[in-house]
């Protein structure tokens, strides 16, 4: 196997490498030592990957060579370095949760959804940083500090899934596994220039996991392209006895469907540019309108029109600090010991009453409503993936957007948690750039199990909005 010809082995999609891998044109060894030098050159400033795990990385490296070698059966990630958050225990893998608490932590058993990406054949190189507990919408940590953006080293890269976005970003990664609560996975993607799916609930098991019929958080895919993510995504959804709302999915070949979507014709598309009332960056507000009303070259009707859920943000605010104090129920004794993000959290939801959860709820139903409502008239919904440029990294969020002050950590992400409320999936793909060069978002927003239109989508807004590579990228760090 020669790769002389082949360019830097990091700079490549995750389907490119598969194919190249398969046909004996590069090999497995090779592309993870192209992504090992893509790490020494740029995670030194980027600080994207906390532990890496290269020893144990290359003896699955050698063994998916001789593998694709003798001929024998291989999955559809065969060879692919991975990232997993440090929220997501790996077997043998120091898992941190960005806290002191687990500074030393080495879990024993690998989560589910890692469980399936190493039958898929992918080759777990790390875990990727992220704020105490996934706590937060900055990734910094008392562990590890924080990741910074590798189009502008001053600014974040958002969270909470934050360090797999700017290792796929800069080639660190191929694929980025990530949860999604608040927008974890979809707010970094859109700071870094990547695109992240918040996968329908039940379609990725979540194991282990304090909550087992948990419908908030979900495990999910982020990628440099959305044949990447549909790539990934197909290797770890379905049915699995460790979770009580595990789901197959209702569609195959996931990846060969967005990667065929050459238009957008008859799609009834959608745009809101302030689905959360919360305001929007006029320059953000600008790219993502344009972006959208582009998709009428692909053949799509684009229907500018106002949608207002802003009466769930407090709605989720609740269920959120109930959440909190499920997740974390048996380390309330250590609330002394949490960061400030997490336990204002749980100390929101322990001074909740039941009317409080109660009335939260009923909320929620009705956004469910409005939510399906809407995409019964259209077929996707687009918005600002996050209201705002990425900010300074020693920010712990936003204080305003758009002149209108934010109350708490959270706020400024109302676009993307609302969604998370109405229980839907969605993905943000980058579709621009701001005047300064930092990468914007838009939402695509589909209904439950649309997967495949969602990210089909997100293949034409990609494709019309090329971003090239930060300066941090594989061969410039």
């Amino acid at each position: 196997m020669t790769t002389r010809t082949l360019g830097d082995l990091s700079r490549k999609s995750a389907t490119a490498l598969v194919a190249l891998m398969r046909a004996k044109s590069a090999s497995p060894v090779e592309v993870l030592q192209a992504h090992l030098d893509t790490i020494a050159r740029a995670n030194g400033k980027v600080n994207a990957i906390c532990t890496l795990a290269a020893e144990s990385a290359m003896e699955a490296a050698r063994r998916a060579e001789r593998a694709i070698l003798r001929g024998e059966p291989t999955g559809s990630l065969i060879g692919l370095p991975v990232g997993i958050k440090d929220v997501t225990p790996t077997a043998g893998i120091r898992t941190t949760y960005g806290s002191p608490l687990f500074a030393h932590n080495i879990p024993t058993e690998d989560a589910a959804v890692v469980a399936r990406l190493k039958d898929a054949g992918a080759i777990i190189l790390g875990k990727t940083n992220t704020p105490e507990f996934a706590a937060g919408a900055n990734t910094v940590n008392p562990v590890f500090g924080a990741t910074r953006n590798p189009w502008n080293l001053a600014l974040t890269v958002g969270g909470s899934t934050g360090g797999g976005g700017a290792a796929v970003a800069t080639g660190m990664i191929a694929l980025a596994e990530g949860t999604d609560f608040g927008g974890s996975l979809r707010v970094p993607a859109a700071f870094c220039g990547v695109v992240g799916l918040r996968p329908t609930v039940g379609l990725v098991p979540s194991h282990p996991a304090p909550q087992p019929w948990d419908d908030g958080r979900t495990h999910g895919p982020m990628a440099r392209t959305a044949e990447d993510v549909a790539l990934m995504l197909e290797a770890i959804v379905g049915v699995s006895n460790l979770s009580p709302i595990s789901t197959p999915a209702p569609w195959r070949d996931l990846a060969a469907t967005v990667g065929a979507t050459r238009d957008a014709r008859g799609l009834r598309l959608a745009y809101s540019a302030d689905i959360a009332g919360v305001g929007v960056d006029p320059e953000i507000g600008a790219v993502c309108h344009a972006a959208a009303l582009r998709l009428v070259e692909a053949g799509a009707s684009v229907e500018e029109i106002a949608l207002d859920f802003s009466e769930g943000c407090d709605a989720y605010r609740t269920l959120r600090g109930q959440w909190m104090v499920q997740q974390y129920a048996e380390r309330l004794d250590s609330l002394d010991r949490f960061g400030p993000n997490l336990a204002r959290n749980v100390e929101a939801g322990l001074a909740l009453t039941p009317r409080e959860i109660a009335a939260a709820e009923a909320t929620r139903a009705r956004l469910w409503h409005r939510w399906r409502a809407a995409l019964e008239r259209y077929d996707l919904i687009l918005t600002p993936t996050v209201p705002v440029p990425p900010f300074p990294v020693e920010q712990n969020y936003p204080e305003t957007v758009a002149g209108k002050k934010m109350q708490t950590y959270i706020d400024w992400i109302a676009p993307t948690f609302l969604v998370t409320l109405g229980g839907l999936p969605a993905c943000s793909v980058p579709c621009g750039t701001t005047v300064a060069g930092m990468p914007v978002g838009l939402q695509i927003i589909g209904r439950r199990f649309d997967e495949p239109r969602i990210l089909g989508l997100a293949q034409l807004v990609q494709k019309a909005h090329p971003l090239g590579w930060p300066g941090l990228g594989a061969g410039d760090a």
